[in-house]
């Protein structure tokens, strides 16, 4: 008999398991509670397509090399599915500083750090088409879960038996020998555990950024311009920025804004500011120009962004059986690092590979665990210090009192002074640098060798004039003078939060 599993969300999270778990012996199921990708194509499912589960949908995307690995190395029609519907790729090359251009040699392995950029619609409806072809796979479109069946066992542990869900007016349970939670992070499967009794180990807490997106097309006959000396992309402190190429002549534009810098977040969200703000940005304005494309969006905001990570094993004790998670259910991460997707497709292998392991349910689950944390669980780690750092540092840009510390002063130095021009200034720094952000060795892999660590070490100690051409240039206007020129108020937030007196 087949082994039945039932998915819930047809998310990235539910998809990439669907991808990873569909074939001979299994019976998939997948329950969506949104409609279907609407007829017509990429353009159809940007405008038309209603996923109220995904409240980033709309949102800047670029998929990340492991990502892109992985469908190449297991699905590799997908993957030729996703070139024709003009998903575009980003090869290694294509992201070099060009101050280190004519240093660059290539290397083997250099393709695998290719990455996909695309519209998430049309990402998430070329996928979504590609499974519901799958033998063995079926989509339920417009079906809401509603409960898990099964009970606590003798060990305290909730044995998943199947789900409850409802098809329009009508409840029914549905048996399963497997529960995968791709529901993402709304998921509601840790709260009925909880109404179960279950208890769980959880770490969460404040991205403290907001996201806010624009979608732009190119003019008939254009292209996209040169890439010149300021990056499409960068961190001023008190606003991030991003241009994100996708697919059949459409881009995006990401602005992410501390959540402590209130004006300048609220303003944000006027299209006639957020424009202004872009032009204002050498490495942005280029794209936005009246003679090289149009808004075909208004601007969409994203906020209540958390870290969060969930364990499914409790004093060495699984708190489930035949129940996985996948995506934003277990772990929840700031978009700004572009792992959710990444996590979510990662997390569907490693639920394949415990199936393996052994017919016993625990042993499942804690192989399963252990993968996740020896996996995935580093990066998040490493997100929310960056993250902590981030909150530091936007609080301090309002502060006129504060003073760095000595630490803070050479910590700041390491980064601006050593890391930044030493990647910039050599390709097989950067390579290493990016192996590490894309997810394919641990992030801090590559400052650990002594060969990289001494290049970058030497690059510190290197007098600025000597390595001036490898800092990037200015990204665009300080904080003072972006306000000024926004005509907002440059100290209301200091006084709010009493840095200053008002």
């Amino acid at each position: 008999m087949d082994q039945r599993i039932l998915i819930i969300g047809a998310g990235m999270a539910g998809l990439f398991s669907a991808l990873a778990l569909a074939g001979p012996g299994r019976r998939v199921d997948v329950l969506e509670r949104d409609p279907p990708t609407p007829a017509g194509g990429a353009d159809e499912a940007f405008s038309d397509w209603n996923r109220r589960g995904v409240g980033h949908l709309r949102h800047s995307h670029a998929f990340l090399a492991r990502l892109r690995n992985l469908v190449q190395d297991h699905h590799p029609a997908l993957l030729d599915e996703l070139r024709d519907a003009g998903c575009q790729e980003m090869k290694f090359a294509d992201g070099l500083p060009a101050a280190s251009r004519d240093r660059y040699r290539p290397e083997p392995g250099d393709e695998i750090l290719t990455v996909i950029t695309s519209r998430r619609t049309t990402l998430e409806m070329v996928i979504r088409r590609y499974v519901e072809r799958m033998p063995g796979v079926t989509i339920h479109s417009n079906v809401n879960v509603t409960g898990l069946l099964g009970d606590l066992d003798a060990d305290g542990r909730f044995l998943v038996e199947g789900l409850r869900i409802r098809d329009g007016e009508v409840d029914r349970e549905e048996r399963a020998d497997i529960v995968i939670d791709g529901a993402g992070r709304l998921s509601q499967s840790f709260d009925w555990l909880a109404e179960a009794g279950v208890t769980w180990d959880e770490e969460s807490e404040d991205a403290g950024i907001l996201y806010y997106t624009r979608h732009w097309r190119l003019l008939p006959d254009q292209t996209p311009p040169e890439r010149g000396p300021v990056p499409g992309a960068g961190d001023m402190g008190f606003i991030k920025y991003g241009v994100f190429p996708a697919d059949n002549g459409c881009f995006s534009i990401t602005l992410s804004v501390p959540e402590i810098e209130e004006t300048l977040r609220q303003a944000v969200m006027r299209p006639e500011i957020f424009d202004h703000i872009c032009q204002l940005l050498p490495g942005v304005a280029p794209w936005i120009a009246a003679d090289r494309s149009e808004p075909v969006s208004k601007v969409y905001g994203m906020g209540d962004l958390k870290s969060r990570w969930r364990s499914t094993v409790k004093d060495g004790k699984p708190i489930a059986l035949n129940l996985f998670f996948a995506g934003d259910g277990l772990a929840r991460t700031n978009p700004l690092y572009g792992r959710g997707c990444s996590f979510a497709a990662i997390a569907a292998y490693m639920i394949r590979d415990a199936l393996a392991v052994s017919p016993d349910p625990a042993a499942r689950a804690l192989a399963y665990q252990a993968a996740v944390d020896d996996g995935l669980r580093p990066y998040f780690r490493a997100m929310r210090d960056q993250d902590r750092q981030a909150i530091r540092r936007a609080r301090n840009t309002l502060d006129p009192t504060y003073r760095p510390r000595l630490k803070a002063k050479l910590m700041k130095s390491f980064a601006e002074d050593a890391i930044t021009p030493a990647i910039r200034s050599d390709p097989a720094l950067l390579r290493a640098f990016m192996r590490g952000f894309h997810m394919l060795e641990p992030s801090t892999a590559w400052l650990k060798r002594p060969a990289t660590l001494g290049s970058v070490l030497g690059t510190w100690i290197t007098p600025r004039a000597l390595k001036q051409k490898y800092y990037p240039p200015k990204l665009g206007p300080d904080r003072a003078e972006m306000f000024a020129a926004l005509e907002l108020p440059a100290t209301a937030d200091a006084q709010r939060l009493g840095l200053i007196a008002a």
